[in-house]
């Protein structure tokens, strides 16, 4: 039997109206073998098997029964992401894979790549990474302070009423006490409650707020600033923001601020710094406690001592009020708090 190609070609010539004779030399058969090919049908038999072609049905999985909640989910909210779902259709009984699943929405909802961002690495301990994030709850604004260390990808956050410079004290210090230890050095973008003024692109200087340079010297660690306009340098945690809108915040729905941290720490717990990071290839919990927690530097002593109101003594004549109390020491303590 003759490839296809050749069984194509051969029916081409008799189109043409090429004799049998003159088919036979040039295929190097004898007259009676191009006589059976024509007699047996063997020059249709391509286009029998197309026309009789039919698809296979489709193989029941598991993930059948769940397809109409999947597409529903992703009717109201199109940016849910495949763990995300994953879990949800899991704690109603799925008993499929992850990949078949993802598969599936790959197909139904397809996803534009990644915008392609320089990546750098930074040693156990080195570098913590922080920035705040704004969400609109139904009570009102509220803003996420979240920290990520640059070695294992672990995650802090917190969302808070406000964003103020006693705010992100408060919440420093809770990741720190969560970390175990502090970072060498935390990178920031152009925050009012740190950065002052940034004329570096002009060749000029950076200037810190003296209040966070102090709080800086007394917990140990070097700040350092985004260059104006260049926040993709803070990359690690621009990104943890992005999977904090997409995997935790979308499409869940929360009873108070308390409701919202309360589920927000149980994510924290349970699946963000317990997912393969795809940069790092593992957990960045197990990463954090393998290699960086004992390259942390010590916690200090105690907290940061804040601004506080003192009461008017008895024999003050100044009219009732509060008087703020201030910690004045010399900037040099602090030179080596900026680099």
């Amino acid at each position: 039997m003759y490839s296809r190609e050749t069984r194509v070609l051969l029916r081409h010539y008799l189109e043409q109206r090429v004799g049998k004779a003159e088919l036979a030399r040039r295929f190097g058969v004898s007259r009676r073998t191009v006589y059976h090919w024509i007699e047996t049908a063997q020059l249709d038999r391509d286009l029998d098997e197309a026309a009789s072609y039919k698809p296979r049905p489709a193989v029941p999985t598991k993930l059948d029964p769940f397809k109409g909640v999947i597409e529903a989910r992703l009717q109201m909210f199109p940016r849910l992401t495949a763990q995300r779902l994953f879990e949800e259709i899991r704690s109603d009984g799925y008993a499929g894979g992850y990949t078949q699943l993802k598969d599936y929405i790959r197909e139904i909802r397809p996803r534009e790549p990644d915008e392609a961002v320089q990546r750098f690495e930074t040693p156990p301990g080195f570098q913590g990474q922080v920035d705040f994030a704004t969400f609109n709850l139904p009570w009102g604004r509220r803003y996420a302070l979240v920290v990520v260390l640059g070695y294992s990808r672990v995650l802090w956050l917190q969302f808070f009423a406000r964003q103020t410079m006693q705010v992100l004290f408060a919440g420093l210090e809770s990741a720190f006490t969560a970390f175990g230890g502090v970072p060498q050095e935390l990178l920031f973008d152009q925050m009012r409650a740190v950065v002052i003024g940034d004329d570096r692109l002009n060749n000029g200087g950076l200037v810190l707020n003296t209040e966070f340079l102090r709080f800086a010297a007394h917990w140990g660690f070097r700040p350092r600033a985004c260059r104006p306009y260049r926040a993709k340098t803070k990359g690690k945690v621009e990104r943890p923001i992005r999977y904090l809108r997409e995997s935790f915040f979308y499409g869940r729905t929360f009873l108070n601020d308390a409701d919202l941290n309360a589920q927000a720490e149980r994510w924290l717990a349970t699946t963000a710094n317990l997912r393969i990071h795809r940069t790092i290839d593992e957990a960045p919990l197990l990463r954090f406690e393998r290699d960086e927690r004992h390259a942390l530097k010590t916690l200090a002593a105690s907290p940061y001592p804040r601004l506080h109101s003192v009461t008017p003594s008895a024999t003050s004549k100044k009219k009732p009020g509060y008087q703020i109390e201030v910690q004045h020491r010399p900037l040099s303590v602090y030179a080596e708090a900026v680099r």
